[in-house]
């Protein structure tokens, strides 16, 4: 049975998708083999296939934990008790710092995507698209009770904005003039402005 943590404690889960995030990152994910990922991780190859499978359930829990913290917040705010324009800004605001946070795992996902399995690209397509709807519910919301302007379809100010989100790991940087919060601020605010009525 594989250990399932090191000796610092850190569970091989999360050592494994590390080193993989790094990897995958630097080099790309078809560049990068089993081997390698199991050597910066410091385990065996039957700890990498114990916890993930292969490559592939990999690259897939690179993507999906942050879509899963992302999904969490987004719930959150949309269950608050808060006006609706209050509740759309702060999740349209979080997924850009929540990206930013996690810019390699974007950059690597929206680059392999492809490499993925058809089963596991269906789910990560499932996984994005009920993001997306809850997103898009609280446009409509907004929409219908005339807070937001209807002269958009609610699909494309979605599209519009996580277009913007999407491309943030291509020219983002850490070292640039704007904190993750300010970039997140703008992004919400031209959102909030589309929408007025």
């Amino acid at each position: 049975m594989p250990r399932t943590t090191d000796g610092d404690g850190t569970p091989v889960p999360r050592r494994l998708l590390a080193a993989a995030t790094r990897l995958f990152a630097e080099r790309g994910y078809d560049r990068t083999s089993v081997q390698e990922i199991v050597e910066a991780a410091g385990v065996t190859k039957g700890a990498l296939y114990h916890y993930f499978g292969s490559k592939d359930d990999l690259l897939h829990e690179v993507y999906a934990r942050v879509l899963r913290v992302q999904q969490e917040r987004l719930d959150a705010f949309a269950d608050a008790d808060a006006p609706v324009e209050e509740r759309l800004r702060g999740a349209a605001a979080d997924v850009v710092v929540t990206t930013i946070d996690n810019l390699d795992d974007a950059a690597i996902f929206f680059r392999s995507m492809h490499h993925l399995s058809p089963e596991k690209n269906k789910q990560v397509r499932a996984e994005r698209r009920r993001y997306h709807e809850r997103f898009r519910a609280l446009i409509e919301e907004g929409q219908e009770a005339g807070v937001f302007s209807k002269a958009t379809p609610a699909d494309l100010v979605v599209d519009y904005h996580f277009g913007s989100v999407h491309h943030l790991s291509t020219w983002y940087s850490p070292e640039g003039p704007m904190t993750p919060t300010e970039v997140a601020d703008h992004l919400a605010d031209l959102l909030l402005r589309a929408l007025r009525p």
